[in-house]
């Protein structure tokens, strides 16, 4: 894998994906690829990993021989007059919040690609993701729900629908070219967004150098960085 220290380093070259997702693939995962995924895939969020995670219930093993690659997304389901379910867009979740579960989530549901919003610190990857050769997707932007829901083909099955609801519900979808997704963070524990930022923050004050004066300023707005308040 070559070496990325600078954002100029990412290529962001195309990858497309078929699940589940074998290890050598995700191995040859760079950071910043951006990737499609085609097979099999399932949403869990809190309800899911409340269930899994906290009380020990066991994923289904139908599930987990189908697909390694879960989703922290909410469905915008809707049902059929034949009863079967539809599935046109998924809106992603920010995964920063399930931090202290992933351990035992991958220990439990062999879940080895995480799909989902922003991202985490290198830190977090090297410490629950690199044991497991697990990597993370990042969706890249605001209102893509729609777009990423063209891709679904059809719902394979739903799983604790009564208990948990349409939201937290775990749905097993069939997916095809779904993307694009980022590689936020890879098999080595880097993570893009920290990259970005670190590049970012360097420039900082270059940036605030070069703001012209206000020509009408609300109260507590200020270009001297030293006098922001965040």
């Amino acid at each position: 894998m070559s070496p990325i220290e600078r954002l100029d380093d990412v290529t962001m070259k195309e990858v497309h994906l078929t699940t589940p997702v074998a290890a050598d693939d995700l191995a040859r995962l760079e950071l910043g690829d951006v990737v499609y995924l085609s097979g099999a895939l399932y949403t869990a969020r809190e309800g899911v990993y409340r269930k899994v995670v906290d009380e020990g219930a066991d994923l289904p093993a139908a599930v987990r021989a189908l697909t390694n690659v879960n989703f922290h997304c909410s469905p915008a389901a809707a049902v059929r007059p034949d009863g079967t379910y539809a599935v046109e867009a998924v809106t992603a979740t920010a995964s920063f919040r399930f931090g202290k579960s992933m351990t035992r989530w991958f220990e439990r549901s062999g879940a080895r690609v995480v799909v989902g919003k922003a991202g985490l610190t290198s830190l977090a990857y090297r410490e629950w993701f690199v044991p497991f050769g697990a990597v993370y997707l990042t969706t890249i932007g605001y209102g893509m729900g729609a777009a990423y829901g063209q891709c679904i083909r059809r719902v394979l099955d739903v799983h604790w629908l009564a208990e948990l609801g349409i939201a937290q519900a775990l749905w097993v979808l069939e997916v095809e070219r779904l993307g694009p997704f980022l590689v936020e963070g890879d098999g080595e524990g880097r993570s893009l967004f920290e990259l970005a930022n670190r590049e970012i923050n360097l420039r900082l004050e270059e940036v605030y150098a070069k703001l012209p004066p206000f020509a009408m300023a609300r109260f507590g707005e200020t270009i001297t960085r030293t006098d922001e308040v965040v």
